[in-house]
C-alpha cells in the first residue's frame, strides 16, 4: 500500500528529518489551490524539479476565508488536499490555519522556499528565514491567463450568458 501523502505537521517533520539525513533536498511552497488548474500545475511541477522533495503547505478553509474573503474556497480543504496528494511530483501536503506559512516554513526547515512570480523576493514569508539558514529562495513565473480568480470570473460570465 502507498503512503498516504497528506500529513499533520507532526508526522511531516518526522518524515523530513529522515529525508534530510538521506541527504534529500527539501522544496516548499504553499498556497489556496482552490480549483486546481494548468498554472496550478505547470508551477508544482517546476518546484518540485529543484529538489528531491516537495511539501506543499495548503490554506485551510478558514484561512482561505480571510485571505480571499466570502464565498471562498469554492473547495473544501480535505478535498483541497486529496487532489494535490494525487499528483505525483507533490510528495507530501499539510494543511495550515494561519494567514501566513511563517510557522510551517520555520517548522519544515526547507532547502529551497518557493512562491509565484507575482511575488518580489522582498515579500515572499518566510524569505529570510531561509536564507539565513542557508536555503534559496525561488519565484516560478506564473502562466500568463491562468488563475483560480480568472477562473472564477469566467463560470460567472457563462452563467450570466445562459
Amino acid at each position: 500500500m502507498k503512503e498516504r501523502k497528506i500529513k499533520k505537521l507532526s508526522e511531516l517533520k518526522i518524515m523530513l528529518n529522515k529525508l534530510k539525513k538521506k541527504k534529500k533536498k527539501v522544496v516548499f511552497t504553499n498556497g489556496c489551490f482552490d480549483l486546481l488548474h494548468y498554472g496550478h500545475i505547470q508551477y508544482l511541477k517546476k518546484a518540485k524539479a529543484l529538489g528531491d522533495i516537495l511539501v506543499v503547505g495548503l490554506n485551510s478553509d478558514s484561512s482561505v476565508k480571510k485571505l480571499k474573503g466570502t464565498g471562498r474556497p469554492l473547495v473544501p480543504e480535505k478535498e483541497r488536499a486529496e487532489i494535490l496528494s494525487a499528483l505525483e511530483f507533490v510528495d507530501y501536503v499539510t494543511i495550515f490555519s494561519e494567514e501566513t506559512p511563517a510557522n510551517l516554513i520555520r517548522q519544515v526547515k526547507p532547502d529551497i522556499l518557493v512562491k509565484g512570480g507575482d511575488y518580489s523576493l522582498d515579500e515572499i514569508v518566510g524569505r529570510d528565514f531561509v536564507q539565513s539558514c542557508g536555503g534559496k529562495v525561488v519565484t516560478i513565473p506564473l502562466v500568463k491567463g491562468k488563475s483560480t480568480t480568472g477562473l472564477i470570473r469566467k463560470i460567472k460570465n457563462s452563467l450570466r450568458r445562459s
